[in-house]
């Protein structure tokens, strides 16, 4: 066994980013005190908060070590109160380094080792070198094979990285194209505009704007047809700006989008100005998502993501391994799943229907709102309330096509589920990922003799798709259901 090596301190400049982090969470309480402090004795205190900042960021820097140990990172921190992480190389999920625009500039990362424990990084190292960053990031691979299966896994981890998926720019465009990202920094932004100032001064400007507008427009003698030509001007000139505000978010993060094999990990690095290198073990995904929107049909294009053990986010970005491909053609979405998971039969050769009447039972709810709504504007409005039930024959006509496209295939390895008419997805796991199985009758279910059966796995973020067998006719559905149950009983559980 090798003698372990010396401990190890972060980057001399590590003190600054450790600062500038500090500083964003502070930003707010600071200014705040530049401002009601103004004119009296209170305009140091914000120096000194910064100065005190500064002495904590210094103090994390002369106490923090690490050292690399033959199967393990041991970590200590602290010097009035110590803490020592042993994290065993193969308990590692994921390996994320950041660089931020600053990050750059110094030639330094930021490295995260996260584990499927939770919300916490397992180790945050702000900051090494970029170089030191790589040789780490490639020493828990090897070693982390290693620990699993022996000379075996050791032989893979050496083999040189194979490139599964590479983005040009085109296609990046077409992701942002394809994508609502300018929707929800718009939503995001005027929620945060509502919440920093008053509301009666951002109804106020709401006010105004409107009226100024429809002001404008009643003094132009251009009648109802000209108004309504220029109010779909005005619709789509947002629609414009929408779409291109998404494409610029899109090139910010996934430009140089890269997917590599290296052994038994998968590495995706992108961004333009901030740089994200994440790296996870093929066999900590635990579920896959196969999406398509209306714009991804329009573009003959999908989208691929996965759930990992170790799912998590910080300051609203996603460091975790989720996208194996942003954007991609239908075939080679299905090639990368077969290249992840050798020996899978993707797609399924067979999708097994719903219950003969689940269209009956997925428009009800539509049926009974297109009736209630047509109740209740027929008491406001009168006859003309009526045409709220023009949404009935909608409703049936979306649940025969949903109930038309969905199904599921299960085999020896893999349990999939397909759902969606207008925007679809299909979702699918290993067996050895399910946790826990669950059937479900609703009384509307039980009328129609039917049931839900629904699987779960570790790391589902909370936009993905559930993992369900919808409105499958019950005795197949127990037949199913007792069959994964033995399955899930009878195999181990693979992290």
């Amino acid at each position: 066994m090798s003698t372990p090596e010396a401990e190890r301190r972060l980057h001399p400049w590590s003190w600054l980013f450790v600062l500038v982090q500090q500083l964003k969470q502070f930003i707010i309480p600071l200014l705040a005190l530049v401002f009601v402090g103004r004119g009296d004795g209170n305009a140091l205190w914000p120096l000194i908060g910064v100065a005190a900042l500064a002495l904590a960021s210094l103090w994390q820097y002369f106490t923090y070590r690490y050292r690399v140990d033959e199967d393990r990172l041991v970590v200590r921190e602290g010097l009035l109160e110590r803490k020592v992480r042993q994290i065993p190389f193969a308990r590692i999920h994921n390996v994320a380094l950041h660089q931020s625009l600053l990050h750059r500039m110094f030639g330094v990362a930021e490295v995260r080792l996260e584990s499927a424990a939770g919300g916490k990084a397992e180790a945050e190292m702000r900051v090494l070198r970029l170089d030191e960053a790589l040789a780490l990031e490639r020493l828990i691979r090897d070693r982390g094979a290693a620990s699993h299966v022996g000379g075996t896994a050791q032989a893979e981890a050496s083999a040189d990285a194979t490139l599964l998926l590479a983005l040009p720019t085109a296609e990046v465009v077409r992701l942002g194209l394809a994508s609502n990202r300018g929707m929800v920094v718009v939503a995001g932004a005027f929620a945060l505009a509502w919440q920093a100032f008053p509301d009666r001064a951002m109804t106020r400007l709401v006010q105004d704007a409107g009226e100024r507008a429809f002001g404008y427009a009643s003094h132009l003698t251009i009648g109802w047809a000209g108004q309504a030509a220029a109010v779909a001007g005005i619709v789509l000139l947002a629609l414009v700006v929408l779409r291109l505000l998404s494409v610029l978010l899109a090139v910010l993060q996934f430009h140089g989008f890269t997917l590599q094999v290296h052994g038994r990990r998968l590495t995706v690095e992108r961004g333009l100005l901030t740089r994200i290198r994440t790296s996870a073990s093929r066999r900590r995904i635990q579920a896959w998502t196969l999406r398509e929107g209306l714009p991804h049909r329009l573009l003959r294009r999908r989208a691929l993501q996965v759930d990992t053990a170790a799912g998590q986010q910080q300051e609203g970005e996603q460091r975790s391994l989720r996208e194996l491909a942003p954007i991609a053609t239908p075939d080679a979405c299905d090639a990368l799943v077969r290249d992840v998971l050798p020996g899978i039969a993707w797609p399924p050769a067979a999708w097994q229907p719903l219950h003969p009447r689940a269209w009956q039972r997925l428009m009800l709810p539509g049926v009974l709102l297109a009736a209630v709504a047509a109740a209740v504007a027929y008491w406001r409005f009168g006859p003309w309330g009526l045409v709220a039930l023009a949404w009935a024959p909608w409703a049936v006509y979306a649940a025969r096509q949903h109930a038309r496209r969905a199904g599921y295939a299960c085999d020896a390895r893999l349990v999939a589920v397909r759902e969606g008419w207008w925007s679809r997805h299909w979702r699918f796991a290993e067996i050895d990922k399910l946790q826990a199985l669950e059937l479900r009758q609703s009384p509307l279910d039980r009328r129609f003799g039917m049931a839900t059966l629904w699987l779960d796995t570790a790391g589902a973020g909370a936009m993905s798709p559930p993992l369900r067998l919808r409105l499958v006719p019950l005795a197949e559905a127990r037949a199913l259901h007792a069959r994964l149950a033995r399955e899930v009983a009878r195999r181990p559980l693979r992290w």
